[in-house]
């Protein structure tokens, strides 16, 4: 199967907020745009150690903002067109439905039940009129499937999570609760993921 070069967004104000992002269409910020562009320096370096050409990759993104724009950034640094990309739906981040703009402890404040069952079940829970991670690796095991070379992604933690899912590498439970940091470039290949920073 291919390989898969995947870069979570860089940084928001929303993260630095700890404010549930979802399909909410927030830019980066200053930290994230360098994030990004530390990316882009780690990913070419991977790439000449993987004997590849930058050119002959595929690229595509979420379709939000946040992701595109790392995803320009991480391709400035490879030399390469930026917006020659395409985008895909099904890497958009998990939906956090109504909990979307709202910090952990807001939710608390208003559902302390709810955050308290998302805890016991993160895997299988759905936020009110959101998706559960059960969901989430349902669609991007269905994006992965269509990939037909080397691909560097651009997406979202929720998203890196499904694909750990659908690999295998961490139980489901585990794999919805993985660390998934800005400024890291992950490569999925043969099974297994490694992260370059």
């Amino acid at each position: 199967m291919p390989v898969l070069y995947y870069i979570r967004h860089g940084e928001t104000d929303w993260n630095v907020e700890a404010r549930l992002q979802g399909h909410r269409d927030t830019p980066l910020n200053g930290r994230g745009r360098q994030q990004a562009g530390t990316c882009g320096d780690i990913l070419r370096d991977l790439l000449v150690r993987d004997g590849r050409a930058a050119v002959d990759c595929a690229y595509v993104s979420s379709p939000l903002i946040r992701a595109r724009q790392t995803m320009e950034l991480v391709r400035t640094a490879l030399d390469l067109e930026p917006d020659d990309y395409d985008t895909d739906n099904r890497l958009i981040e998990i939906s956090f439905g109504d909990w979307e703009g709202m910090t952990l402890a807001e939710i608390a404040a208003r559902d302390a039940s709810a955050l308290a069952q998302r805890e016991q079940d993160k895997w299988g829970f759905r936020p009110p009129g959101g998706e559960s991670y059960r969901d989430v690796t349902a669609r991007v095991g269905a994006w992965y499937a269509t990939l037909t070379q080397d691909t560097v992604a651009t997406a979202h933690g929720g998203v890196a999570r499904g694909l750990i899912a659908h690999f295998g590498i961490l139980p489901h439970e585990e794999a919805a609760h993985a660390d998934i940091a800005h400024g890291v470039v992950y490569v999925f290949a043969d099974g297994k993921m490694a992260r370059y920073a």
